[in-house]
C-alpha cells in the first residue's frame, strides 16, 4: 500500500500540474493499493475550504484512521526526535506512524519531512 502525502494530492488534483500528473501515472503504474491518511485528508481539505474551493474527488480515495496505536507510536516517535535535537512536525510524525503501522510506503515530494525515521519505506 502507499499512502500519498499532501503535497503529493496537491500536486494531482492542480489540473495543470505537470509535476501532479506524473506522480499519478507513477501511482497508477505501480499497482499497489492506494490511500490517504485522515490527516492528510484534513490539510487537502482545510486549504481548500480556506481558498474557498470545493474537491469532491478527495473523498473516493481509501482514508486510513488514526488510531490508539498510532497515536502511542507518534509520540514514541515525536519524542525519540526530540531527544536527538531534531524537530518534526507533529502532522508528520503521526502520519509516520500510520505508514509504520500498516506496513504502507508513503509518498511525498518532501522526503526531509520522513527521512530521519528508520522504519519508514518511501515509495520513489
Amino acid at each position: 500500500m502507499i499512502i500519498v502525502d499532501s503535497d503529493v494530492l496537491i500536486e494531482i488534483f492542480d489540473k495543470g500540474s505537470k509535476k501532479g500528473e506524473t506522480a499519478l501515472e507513477k501511482l497508477e503504474r505501480s499497482g499497489e493499493d492506494v490511500a490517504i491518511t485522515s490527516l492528510n485528508l484534513h490539510e487537502i481539505l482545510y486549504g481548500h475550504y480556506k481558498i474557498g474551493k470545493k474537491i469532491k474527488d478527495i473523498f473516493q480515495i481509501e482514508t486510513i484512521e488514526f488510531n490508539k496505536k498510532d497515536a502511542e507510536l507518534s509520540a514514541k516517535l515525536e519524542t525519540e526526535a526530540e531527544k536527538k535535537g531534531m524537530t518534526i512536525s507533529r502532522i508528520d510524525t503521526m502520519i509516520a506512524a500510520i505508514a509504520i503501522n500498516r506496513n504502507a510506503k508513503i509518498y511525498t515530494f518532501n522526503k526531509k519531512h520522513f527521512q530521519n525515521f528508520k522504519q519508514i519505506q518511501l515509495f520513489e
